[in-house]
């Protein structure tokens, strides 16, 4: 038996955060959930996909309107539908979308119902958004050709870490960029990158240059800011830049100064391309297909970052700018 009222615990945005997002951002609420309607269905929150994204939902219209204030946080994320008045959505399947950051959320549509048997923790990493964009971002906006030199940035995240590994199965070089000499380690002993590169510790310009010595035909960047210069330094002859994020500039509170030497790209006849992986999602099979035989094969592996409880997602957040986590992160509820 159903309560005849269900409430629903909420973490919503209290106020726009100018810098890094703190106690002050985020707000809490308990609601009630709305009887369904026609359409309709209710699905309770059971994983949340933590994303650097979100950071920029919170403060300004981007390719999405920016989250309103009092309504919760902006969220990928998986849920099982508890009740249906939807034939497409039945209950007790598993639904991916956005559900945000709450406990139970009432959607006509927009969801995707997974297949039995895939695990929470590849749906939401290499099967999810993440798997997708480092498909789509390397395979068609990069173009990659057998023996080119691909360098990733935040290549122990989520995204990177795919990316560098893709990369290998196409018969490239890869070089990724990370923050600790574990991070670095896990690239090349674990994950089969070629090389790389601690920006805490090393000369970045300098590192690349001795780890690409033929220059960067490709670079995967999900940092922006020096690290994009001293690659942009570092371009070969019609290279690419595949530009997918600017992690280390989404809490600047005033913008930074671009790259100083973007004129490099007229010389080398590079290319540098943004995208967004909505444009790419009527192609999601094409992607899925491949990655799930790369994962069956062993060829690409995964690693996620997984806290516990709704209360945990603001933290969680925080850890992707701060460096503190490797691979996906996610809140299981």
């Amino acid at each position: 038996m159903h309560p005849m009222t269900r409430m629903n615990r909420r973490i919503t945005l209290a106020q726009r955060p100018s810098g890094m997002p703190d106690d002050t951002t985020f707000g809490t609420d308990l609601v009630e959930v709305p009887t369904l309607g026609d359409g309709e269905a209710l699905v309770e929150v059971t994983w949340l996909s933590i994303d650097p994204t979100i950071r920029g939902w919170m403060a300004y219209d981007t390719y999405l309107p920016a989250i309103e204030i009092g309504a919760p946080i902006r969220s990928g994320g998986l849920g099982t539908v508890v009740e249906s008045r939807n034939d497409r959505y039945p209950e007790g399947s598993t639904v991916f979308g956005m559900l945000g950051w709450q406990q139970y959320v009432v959607a006509s549509r927009g969801l995707r119902v997974l297949p039995e048997g895939v695990p929470p923790e590849a749906a939401l990493s290499v099967f999810g958004t993440t798997g997708l964009t480092a498909y789509f971002g390397l395979l068609d906006v990069g173009r990659p050709n057998e023996g080119d030199t691909v360098l990733v940035s935040g290549a122990a995240g989520a995204t990177g870490s795919i990316v560098g590994q893709i990369a290998r199965i196409k018969g490239c070089r890869v070089v990724g960029i990370a923050g600790s000499d574990d991070k670095c380690a896990w690239l090349t002993d674990e994950l089969g990158f070629d090389a790389a590169i601690n920006y805490r510790t090393d000369g970045v310009r300098r590192a690349i240059r001795a780890a690409c010595p033929d220059g960067v035909d490709i670079f995967y960047d999900n940092v922006g800011g020096p690290i994009l210069e001293a690659a942009i330094a570092n371009l070969a002859l019609r290279g690419r830049i595949v530009l997918c994020g600017a992690i280390s500039q989404y809490n600047d509170a005033a913008p930074s100064p671009g790259p100083a030497n973007l004129g490099l790209l007229i010389s080398q006849r590079g290319r540098m391309e943004g995208f967004i992986i909505l444009d790419y999602m009527g192609r999601a099979h094409e992607a899925t297909a491949d990655l799930a035989a790369w994962v069956a094969s062993g060829q690409i592996q995964y690693r996620t970052d997984v806290t516990e409880g709704l209360e945990s997602a603001p933290d969680a957040l925080l850890r992707l700018f701060t460096g503190a986590n490797t691979g996906k992160m996610m809140v299981r509820l």
